[in-house]
């Protein structure tokens, strides 16, 4: 098979190294395209709650938001995307339209020096860096300042200008992961560890992040309840507790609430 069939394949990578991959970036043109994230999701073959979780992780991962929700619409409303937004889709198409130039040059010369594989390209074109997870929640932070102790440090994080985060790891982990003020950070939550109180209702809590936002999704299971809030600059926080809970609490989109963390449950990582 001649490396020349090879069809390639594009991912942006942010200045922290993040990947964001070619699947995302057809959805958000279908943003674009739609207007709406319900509409969007059927146009890429995606279920509303796997479209909304994806745009929430760009938004989270991205220095700006690059979807925002908006009322009306061609087909319901729903999302629009942001300047930076346009300007992510602009620069992977002009970097798609110059990869499609190259590959035909680069493919010729490599079946001309026998560099392509069994498959059809050489191994080394094929490596992938992807960070993968099991937290739920994953926050672009900023290392607002590290007080260290004897054992532990305390790293205060800013989220958005409004929200800090403080997270305690060891002091070694401080200075493996080269930790100091105006360093980008990721910090990475498990859902199943983020508490919820009504706004103005948390009382005396062990919890040292108490972060206030607004309902913006409510997803209802046979056991457990999603529900995720909006704490501003285009920053999401998912929540997983029981449905009891949840009916006990009786939150609504819309309604003002308040995720508390403890700053021991919060995993930091760095590229």
């Amino acid at each position: 098979m001649s490396i020349a069939k090879m069809e390639p394949v594009i991912g942006l990578r942010s200045k922290t190294g993040k990947r964001i991959g070619d699947d995302r970036i057809r959805l958000l043109e279908a943003v674009d395209q739609l207007g709406s994230i319900s509409g969007a999701a059927r146009a890429v073959g995606l279920t509303y709650k796997a479209a909304w979780d994806a745009i929430a992780a760009l938004n989270n991962l991205a220095e700006h938001p690059l979807v925002v929700a908006r009322t009306g619409g061609r087909v319901g409303g729903g999302a629009v995307l942001t300047e930076d937004g346009r300007k992510l889709l602009a620069s992977m198409h002009w970097l798609q339209a110059e990869l499609q130039r190259l590959s035909a040059a680069s493919a010729a010369r490599l079946d001309q020096q026998n560099l392509a594989g069994r498959d059809g390209f050489a191994p080394v074109l094929s490596w992938r860096f992807v960070m993968k997870t099991s937290a739920r929640n994953m926050l672009r932070c900023k290392v607002v300042e590290v007080k260290r102790g004897p054992v532990s440090a305390e790293v205060i994080l800013s989220v958005t200008d409004g929200i800090r985060l403080v997270a305690i790891i060891t002091g070694e982990s401080v200075a493996s992961l080269g930790l100091e003020p105006g360093k980008e950070v990721f910090a990475l939550i498990k859902s199943t560890f983020v508490l919820l109180a009504p706004e103005g209702e948390t009382g005396r809590t062990s919890a040292r992040n108490v972060v206030p936002g607004t309902v913006a999704r409510h997803v209802e299971g046979a056991v457990n309840s999603e529900i995720v809030l909006d704490i501003g600059g285009g920053k999401t926080i998912a929540a997983i507790i029981t449905k009891e809970s949840a009916e006990t609490l009786g939150f609504k989109v819309g309604d003002r609430a308040c995720a508390l963390i403890k700053a021991s449950h919060i995993i930091l990582a760095v590229e």
